[in-house]
């Protein structure tokens, strides 16, 4: 796990599975961004997700599924960005429409936990 302080406000970097698993089971909810590097879309939604883990409950978790594949296959990730969110362990939704801005993305983020 990273040497980094926790801070919810700004999304955590996840190296692999191993990582990810242990932060979707310590955190009651969390957002997961799959990026790939060099994606201009991708790029692009990095300050979305921090400005979604300032405005909402939820964490923010960055990973980039080329580097541990077995990400892609479990969740099924077809295109970058990709956005996934756990609720208790479980994933309950997903967004992978491109480039969402803040707005869009708290809307997802507040829709699928019914608030």
């Amino acid at each position: 796990m990273n040497d980094v302080s926790e801070d919810d406000t700004k999304p955590l970097r996840v190296e692999d599975a191993d990582e990810l698993d242990r932060y979707i089971e310590k955190h009651d909810r969390l957002l997961v961004d799959c990026y790939t590097n060099g994606c201009a879309l991708c790029q692009a939604i990095e300050p979305v997700v921090g400005n979604v883990a300032r405005a909402t409950d939820v964490t923010v978790a960055m990973v980039n599924p080329g580097e541990d594949l077995s990400l892609v296959e479990r969740y099924d990730i077809r295109s970058v960005p990709t956005l996934l969110l756990f609720e208790d362990g479980e994933l309950v939704d997903r967004m992978a429409d491109g480039f969402r801005g803040t707005e869009a993305v708290v809307e997802f983020v507040e829709k699928s936990s019914g608030t």
